[in-house]
């Protein structure tokens, strides 16, 4: 129990220092990455290209085992409405779920505010299932 602790901890402080180093906690960054047809920072695709040579490595031994099963999930329209307000707010606030709680170390009020609208979009999620 104890073991886990520590290594859901180191795992999820080497994922914050990762979103810090690539900029990724940083909304300008992020905002600029999106903005295609003006001040484009093409820098955010080494990191998800980073991402997706782990998840490739890793995670396909993983998904060969007879023994995990991942559940299908039907594509509905709360689903499809969920996921563009989702993109919207990210695109707005330059922030997704993980780089967020990473920023609000800087005690901001953006991700102060982003983080609580995400937690109550989250409850709210869950009291309607």
């Amino acid at each position: 129990m104890i073991a886990a602790s520590f290594s859901s901890f180191g795992a999820g402080f080497l994922f914050g220092i990762g979103l810090w180093l690539s900029g990724m906690a940083n909304p300008r960054k992020v905002i600029d990455f999106l903005d295609v047809a003006g001040n484009w920072d093409p820098s955010l695709l080494l990191v998800m290209g980073g991402a997706v040579a782990v998840t490739a490595a890793f995670f396909r031994p993983l998904i060969r085992k007879k023994d995990i099963k991942f559940e299908k999930t039907d594509i509905d329209a709360p689903l499809v409405i969920g996921a563009a307000v989702f993109g919207l707010g990210w695109g707005i606030g330059g922030y997704c779920p993980g780089p967020a709680l990473t920023a609000l170390s800087n005690l901001s009020a953006e991700a102060s505010v982003f983080v609580a609208a995400m937690i109550v979009g989250g409850i709210v999620g869950k009291i309607r299932r």
